[in-house]
């Protein structure tokens, strides 16, 4: 009977690890072409119509820049834990507690007349305390009890939901629909177009600042990943914890202050989202940035730069699927590609062979 063996690749082209996104994706489009032929739809219209919606005008750069944006923060957060061997599939829960904390203070914690660059400040650092507090739980519970984080990240996101419906629902809701007053003006993070005064081709551009947020805590973390101590030794225990341990590092403080880095970050693309699109809480904000962080930050190899443009890749994907008909094709790419994705990295890392006994 033959057998079956998988063997780790010794050695790897260089060039492959960076081109093998691109591959992993091309491959993952003539599936999802594939599907869409079945389905009696014409692919090559049905892709160049999602390119044309997403980044064929300024607008639809606009709105592609909107969806990457949250993409961006929860993509840079998963990537810090796993970048250590941490795997936080916790991004979205810890996404709706930066919201639910940052909505917190807009409404409840600072009056409306705060000055605006004081009460976005405010409600940024609350977004990121609220979703680093939420990631510190499985971050306490790994370092001290070694309890597996995939669980309890991942339950916790159902935790965290289900907090928000309870006030959104309950002592915050506006009239017992599922949602709360509206932000006071002084909690909406600026538009582009709120500067078409001084810049005409602003006009029209409802993207806001919170995508600056984001490229600049992007270029932080390449610089701190790449410069910094505490980024090597992220890296080394990530690569080989007990050699980590006999070098000295505290692999316990470490692997709290990572996650807490993570979820912080995935807490602030919560904070985006209610200061910069929706300008309240409400339920259903997310429609799963957090899960499509984790498909984002696998594909961008956890680099923070590489997560800027895989992440518009995919706030693309989700503008570009909107017009399309039938609804769901976003989802359905989404979903091929993080199968191709995964089971291409697993061939590339690892040669199938196929004995005779």
């Amino acid at each position: 009977m033959p057998r079956i063996r998988i063997e780790r690749r010794i050695e790897q082209p260089a060039w492959l690890t960076w081109a093998s996104p691109i591959i992993l994706i091309g491959a993952a489009l003539l599936v999802g072409a594939l599907l869409l032929q079945m389905a009696g739809a014409n692919p090559w219209l049905v892709y160049r119509r999602m390119a044309e919606t997403a980044f064929g005008s300024r607008y639809g750069w606009s709105d592609t820049t909107i969806k990457a944006t949250p993409l961006i923060l929860a993509g840079l957060g998963v990537s810090a834990a796993f970048r250590m061997g941490l795997w936080n599939i916790g991004a979205e829960g810890q996404l709706f507690l930066g919201a639910f904390f940052a909505s917190g203070v807009a409404l409840h914690w600072l009056p409306p007349d705060t000055p605006q660059p004081l009460m976005l400040a405010a409600m940024g650092v609350a977004g990121f305390v609220g979703g680093a507090l939420w990631a510190a739980l499985p971050g306490l519970l790994k370092a001290w009890l070694n309890v597996n984080e995939i669980i309890t990240t991942l339950m916790l996101n159902y935790v965290a939901i289900f907090w928000n419906n309870y006030f959104i629902y309950g002592p915050w809701s506006q009239r017992g629909f599922g949602l709360t007053p509206q932000f006071p003006k002084s909690a909406w993070l600026p538009r582009l177009t709120d500067y078409a005064a001084a810049v005409p081709a602003f006009r029209g551009l409802t993207a806001h600042l919170g995508i600056v947020l984001a490229l600049v805590l992007a270029l932080i973390l390449w610089v701190v990943w790449r410069q910094s101590k505490w980024g090597f030794e992220v890296s080394i225990i990530g690569d080989n914890p007990r050699a980590a341990r006999y070098a000295g590092m505290h692999i316990r403080r470490n692997i709290l202050l990572v996650m807490l880095l993570s979820g912080g970050l995935a807490g602030l693309a919560g904070f985006s989202e209610v200061a910069g699109v929706v300008h309240r809480l409400q339920e259903r904000f997310s429609p799963g940035y957090g899960f499509t962080a984790i498909i984002i930050a696998w594909l961008a190899r956890l680099h923070p730069l590489a997560i800027v443009l895989v992440a518009y890749l995919f706030g693309g994907l989700l503008v570009g699927a909107a017009e399309i008909q039938p609804a769901g094709i976003a989802q359905m790419l989404q979903g091929v590609i993080l199968f191709v994705v995964v089971g291409g990295d697993m061939l590339l890392r690892y040669t199938i062979r196929i004995e005779q006994e």
